[in-house]
């Protein structure tokens, strides 16, 4: 009787899918960290060799900048709407926090990638990355808040900014999306009473 053996094909796969191949990264990005995450874990997730692994993405930092950056065009949260002409600026704020808490909230509870990722961790690469897309997220937002009252951009942005790490932790700790909408609702009224307060105080 004649066999036929099968060779395994060496290297990347013909039908290797970068998207899918991303997809499935962010996805055990987002529910485990990346400290938690090895080589091995990401290679059988993805479906591919540790050579080729390497040779697809360089590293796993390189990797996790990719997904980080998938994540941000993705699911980031809107940072131009909230501030778009004809919208007030503590309606905004509000818009902003509620789509977070929505966005924070949905799924499995996980946060904000990007926010997690740049508290820290083992991977000093891996931080910086993240770090790198929150600082553009930050200047977002000050750009968006400066349209509308210049003076008191550094201050709305700072407590914006505060708010979403709290809601993205908050997330990851379990907190129902619920919740997290009442807080986005606690933390814009309180920022639009602060916002009224400066204005009657500055009336003659």
């Amino acid at each position: 009787m004649r066999t036929t053996k099968i060779l395994k094909a060496r290297g990347r796969p013909r039908a290797f899918d970068m998207e899918d191949a991303l997809a499935k990264a962010q996805a055990l990005f987002r529910a485990r960290g990346y400290d938690a995450l090895s080589v091995a874990d990401l290679t059988e997730a993805i479906g591919i060799n540790p050579p080729s692994f390497y040779s697809a993405f360089g590293s796993k930092s390189a990797l996790y900048g990719q997904v980080l950056q998938r994540y941000a065009e993705l699911e980031g949260i809107d940072l131009e709407g909230p501030f778009a002409a004809g919208v007030s600026l503590a309606e905004g704020v509000r818009r902003l926090l509620r789509q977070a808490a929505t966005n924070y909230g949905a799924g499995n509870g996980t946060g904000c990638m990007v926010i997690e990722g740049a508290r820290g961790g083992v991977d000093a690469e891996a931080c910086r990355q993240a770090r790198r897309l929150l600082d553009q997220t930050h200047d977002m937002v000050h750009a968006g808040v400066s349209r509308h009252a210049p003076e008191q951009a550094e201050m709305v942005t700072d407590y914006v900014m505060a708010t979403l790490s709290g809601l993205s932790a908050s997330a990851r700790n379990g907190l129902s999306g619920e919740r997290l909408l009442r807080i986005a609702d606690i933390a814009s009224g309180q920022l639009a009473q602060e916002l009224a307060d400066e204005i009657e105080e500055k009336q003659p």
